[in-house]
């Protein structure tokens, strides 16, 4: 069985998870679900983009020495992997974001432990949480780290400088048309094994090498296969940017969907992929 997953992508997890366990579907998916009330500073700031590269032994050119040395000790902690971060948060070009699999109640006191009289307290908006933090005890805060939980098992952590008007609780918004409790892919997530391609209006066409064909429409059970019309067991969805597929949809085009642990490898013929599903 063949991997797909990129080498830029493998590089960037963290060495106690398997490259083929995990997808860049965080990285994809909530920036379109994500939206930032300020928490208390306004000033302007341009939305950051993050490479996909480990926080841990390297931070990125861009970012700044309090912001990658605090994020440095943050990922120690929270054994995360690095995402892009999301456009709606408006973070600086020097925010470290990642994604976690502990809940945001089991990360504050371990945070908070680590930081010790460098931190301040947790202030909560909303169901998240922000933490400001100095570089040395008695010396003032210069960045600060935000939880904004994802579900009670998945956390997103970010780290930036205070300077930046992105200290703010991130309100995590579920995107319409999809079926809480049921597991989702982003196309992007099949990169590789199946190719997703935009028809417009709502559509799209997901084809694998195998000759396997499906033409679906957001909100619509309803789809094309080459034999026909099928009804997947969940509509499709998308956030605006992306197609949310229905993990249980794969079938229609002649793929397996093998549980791993907590993940699940999608092999559709010779090609194969590893990913976490989205359940909302």
């Amino acid at each position: 069985m063949r991997s797909t997953l990129p080498s830029a992508l493998r590089s960037g997890l963290p060495s106690k998870l398997s490259p083929l366990r995990v997808s860049p579907r965080a990285a994809l998916l909530l920036g379109a679900l994500l939206s930032a009330p300020a928490l208390a500073q306004t000033a302007p700031a341009a939305p950051a983009t993050t490479p996909v590269a480990p926080v841990k032994g390297a931070s990125s050119s861009a970012t700044s020495r309090p912001v990658s040395a605090l994020a440095v000790e943050v990922s120690t902690v929270v054994g995360g992997r690095i995402v892009s971060c999301p456009a709606a948060l408006k973070l600086s070009v020097n925010a470290v974001c990642l994604y976690s699999q502990s809940g945001a109640a089991t990360l504050r006191p371990l945070l908070k432990g680590k930081l010790a009289a460098r931190a301040g307290e947790w202030k909560t908006t909303g169901k998240s949480s922000l933490l400001t933090a100095a570089p040395a005890a008695g010396s003032a805060a210069n960045a600060f780290v935000l939880l904004s939980p994802l579900s009670d098992k998945e956390t997103l952590i970010v780290v930036d400088s205070l300077k930046v008007a992105a200290a703010s609780a991130a309100k995590v918004t579920v995107p319409a048309g999809v079926t809480k409790g049921q597991p989702y892919v982003l196309g992007s997530d099949l990169v590789g094994v199946v190719k997703v391609t935009s028809l417009g209006g709502g559509k799209y066409r997901l084809s694998t090498e195998d000759d396997g064909l499906l033409t679906v429409t957001v909100g619509q059970k309803s789809a094309q296969a080459a034999a026909g019309t099928v009804e997947l067991p969940v509509a499709p969805a998308t956030d605006g940017r992306n197609l949310i597929f229905p993990l249980a949809g794969l079938r229609a085009l002649g793929c397996t969907v093998t549980p791993e642990g907590n993940n699940l490898t999608v092999a559709c013929g010779a090609d194969s992929v590893g990913l976490r599903p989205i359940v909302f």
